[in-house]
Formats: structure tokens, sequence, C-alpha cells
């Protein structure tokens, strides 16, 4: 297997290498969301479209929920391997994979029969309601393999392999993308389940994803692969179990807030009707893309920013920063523009021929899609920030900018401006979050933050370690993705 190293080299050319895979990754798994949505919103129509984005939105809960747990895993390991200690990755592993087993199940036994509940409660129109509960019943099936997937996926990223996770991801992609109309319409030998096809081909595709990834790795001899003989790794360290809850929960709780910031936001979408509803859900569709880059890079600062710590290179730190923030100024303007002079056309992909709906999808797309340059950054400096330990100050940054800022802006202004207060509501916000957290990356504590309780000298602050200059442990070579061509020509590790 070929090896990576991410605490050395050119840093804007390893940053953008690194992060291609993840976004190619982010983009398949919007473009599967895209096509589902424009089967189900073009042949069932707006009210299925409006239980997909409601479902969804408690989907994207799910996932943001055992957020800050991978991300903390992530981190981990990935000071682990900075410090060229894989004994400790390999603890982190096993501990972490109980943990994720532990909560996988307990969410989707507790959802599943809640799942009507939790629906009229986010004021899911009566007309969509049918649609919503029997696909939001199969996603609650599919959230273990979903939570096993982007664990396994997350721990690869923090040991530099940006890329395994991308061809399964990919794998899993194209599968749904097959499956979904064969079990919606009920084509050849499959049969006909309408809106309840496209949340199983999402659970059928991930389960056999989920498999090939775990044959892979145990066929390839992973450096990280937990054999037969280390099963006690499982049984958790609960040294790595405190950190996981005290680092990995508040980085939870941001995408939680997120999450609950969206279905506030669908919840007071829903009270304008279905077309308005519909409306939303087409351009979250598009937001999506929107976003992507400045995820693959906050996810790719992270991963190198964790590994830079570990092996005490405070002088790549803040170059990662720079970077990260220049290129999602780059990438995320340059969809922005096309998605702003072309969204008549991609628009009406996700709505039925001659829509209302159209007409209020493209007003509120222009006046909200601007934010995400803005909420990139604020992703980039958080990757960071969170690379060290320093987990409270982002979601606190998070909270006010969502909950004291966007929420309460849409909610109050909407008696005097009507249904803009809540697109308007977008942009003002992601400023605030932007200029919060910039101003704690500039002079904020992060620095000195922890993980672990390490020995002293384990880790090297700032003030340890001279600037421009290089701890011992940074000439390590970390594990990246193996190249297939060079896996068919037998290439040794």
């Amino acid at each position: 297997m070929q090896h990576k190293n991410l605490t050395e080299g050119p840093i804007a050319r390893t940053l953008l290498l690194f992060s291609l895979p993840i976004l190619g990754g982010n983009v398949m798994q919007s473009l599967n969301g895209s096509v589902n949505a424009m089967w189900v919103g073009r042949f069932l129509g707006e009210e299925a479209l409006t239980a997909v984005a409601n479902a969804n939105n408690i989907l994207f809960f799910l996932l943001g929920a055992v957020f800050g747990l991978g991300m903390a895993a992530t981190i981990l390991v990935g000071h682990a391997i900075g410090r060229v200690d894989q004994g400790e990755a390999r603890r982190v592993i096993g501990t972490s994979a109980t943990v994720f087993l532990g909560i996988s199940l307990f969410v989707a036994l507790t959802g599943l029969p809640l799942s009507r509940h939790i629906l009229s409660w986010m004021g899911t129109p009566a007309s969509a309601l049918p649609f919503a509960v029997a696909y939001l019943k199969i996603i609650f099936l599919a959230v273990p393999f979903l939570y096993a997937f982007t664990f396994i996926s997350a721990i690869l990223r923090g040991a530099g392999d940006a890329r395994t996770p991308f061809r399964f991801l990919l794998l899993v992609v194209v599968l749904d993308i097959a499956l979904n109309p064969l079990l919606l319409f009920g084509i050849g030998p499959f049969p006909k389940m309408g809106i309840a096809g496209s949340a199983t081909a999402t659970l059928v595709a991930n389960v056999l994803g989920l498999a090939a990834l775990v044959m892979w790795l145990r066929h390839k001899q992973h450096p990280l692969w937990i054999s037969r003989g280390e099963r006690h790794l499982y049984r958790p360290d609960w040294q790595i179990v405190r950190a996981l809850i005290t680092k990995g929960v508040p980085m939870s709780l941001q995408m939680v807030l997120i999450s609950a910031a969206m279905i506030a936001m669908m919840t007071m979408v829903n009270q304008h009707g279905t077309d308005t509803t519909a409306a939303y859900g087409a351009a979250l569709q598009l937001w999506t893309y929107v976003q992507m880059p400045a995820m693959a890079i906050g996810a790719a600062c992270s991963s190198m920013a964790a590994q830079n710590v570990g092996a005490a290179r405070w002088d790549r730190v803040h170059a990662i920063t720079t970077r990260g923030v220049g290129f999602n100024f780059l990438l995320t303007g340059a969809l922005i523009a096309p998605l702003i002079l072309l969204d008549q056309y991609t628009l009406a992909l996700f709505l039925p021929e001659g829509s209302p709906a159209l007409a209020v999808a493209r007003h509120l797309n222009h006046i909200a899609v601007w934010s995400f340059l803005f909420f990139g950054v604020t992703f980039v400096l958080a990757g960071v920030i969170r690379a060290t330990g320093a987990v409270m100050p982002p979601l606190l940054i998070l909270g006010l900018s969502l909950w004291g800022v966007r929420v309460p802006f849409a909610d109050i202004l909407q008696p005097r401006i009507g249904v803009d207060a809540i697109w308007w509501s977008f942009p003002v916000s992601a400023v605030v979050s932007m200029v919060l957290s910039a101003a704690y990356y500039r002079w904020g504590g992060w620095r000195n933050a922890r993980m672990l309780r390490v020995d002293p000298g384990e880790i090297a602050t700032p003030s340890e370690v001279p600037a421009g200059a290089t701890a011992p442990v940074a000439d390590a070579m970390v594990i990246d993705a193996p190249d297939l061509a060079a896996d068919n020509q037998g290439t040794a590790r």
C-alpha cells in the first residue's frame, strides 16, 4: 500500500488533492438525492416531493447527531497517526465502533415507531403525511448501515485515506440510482412500492456498499483493520469514550443545531402551503451542491490539521487554514454564479411541468444562495479549530447565529415582510457566524486545547515549538488509500 504524508509537502496541492475525493463523494451523494427527488417530484407530484423534503430533514438530523462522534474519532486517529502511534489509532477505532453500533441500534429501534409523530410535530402537510411516513420508516431501518458507513469513512480520512471511502460511496450511489425507479414503479421482477421504493433503494444500496467496504478492508489487510485475534480492542477504553463524549457531543450538537434550525425553517415554510414548501425543497436540492466545496475543504482541513497538530507542525496549521478559505471562495463562488443564471432550468428538474412553485423557488434562491460563501468560511475555520479539541466555541458561535439570529429573524419579521423573512435570514445569519468564527480563530485560545490527557511534551503547543520548526515526529508517514493501478501491479506496502 502507498503512503501519503499530510504533515509535509506543498500545502495547497496536498489540501486540494485530499479534498477532491471528499468533494466527489459529496457530489455523488447530492446527485443521488437529486435524481431520486426528480423521480418522486415529477412522477408522484408535489405532495410526494414535500414528503421527501420533510423526511430528509429528519435524516439529516440523525446523521448530524453522530457527526461529532465521527469527527472526534477522526481527530483522535489523526493525532495518533501524526505521532506515529498506530496502537492508539486502533484503540480509538475499536472503542468508537462499539459506541457507533450502540447508538445506531438505539436510534433505529426508537425512531421506527415514532415516525408519524415526528412528522406530525414538524407540521408536515396532511396531504404529504402518508408519503412521508412510508418513506421515513424505511430510512430508520437504514440508519445502522448509514452510521457504520459514515464511521468507517471518517476513520479512514483521519488516517489520510480519502479515496477508499469515495470509491465505495460511488458504489452505493450507483446502486441507489439504479434501484430507485425499479422499486418506485415495479419494473421487471421488482415490486411496485411507490415512495417507499425510493427509501428501500437507499437501504439496500447502503447494506451492499457497507458489506463491500468491510470485505475490501479485510481482504487488503488494511493497517487499521482489527483482526479476529484483536477483538479485545472493541471493549470500550473509557478514556477514549470520555474524549468521544466530551469532544464529540459538542460537535454533534453543532449539527443538531443546524438540523433543528432546518426543521424550524421547514416548519415555518410549511405554513405557507404546498407550493412554497415544494419550491423550498427544490432549492434545497441546488443548495446541497453549493455547499459541497466548503464541506469538502473543511473536512480536508480538519484531517490535515489534526495530523499536523499531532506532529506539532503548528507552522503548517495556519497555512492550511488560509489555503482552505481561499479555495472556499474560489470553488463556491464558481458554483453560485451559474446556479443563479440557470436556476430557471435547474429548479424545473425537481418540479412538475408548469408548476407555480417554480417562480417561488427562483425568487428565494436569488436571495439565499449567496449565504454559502460565508458559510464556507465558517466551516473551514471551525474544522481547523476543532482539530485541536476546542469544540465549545464553534458550538456557541453556531448556536448564536442560528437560534439567536436566523430563526428569530425569520419568525419576527414574517408579519412585516412575509415569507421573504425566511429567505433573508440565511445570509444574515451566515455573515454573523463568519465574523464571530474569524474573531475566535484570531484571538481565541483554541491552540492550547487537547483531545486526550497526554503526557507533557507529547503534543507541543505553539509556544513550545518555534515558528517554522518541525517536531521530531513530523517526518512520520501516514497511511493513504492504495492506488488501484499500484495494487494491480502487486506493489507492496
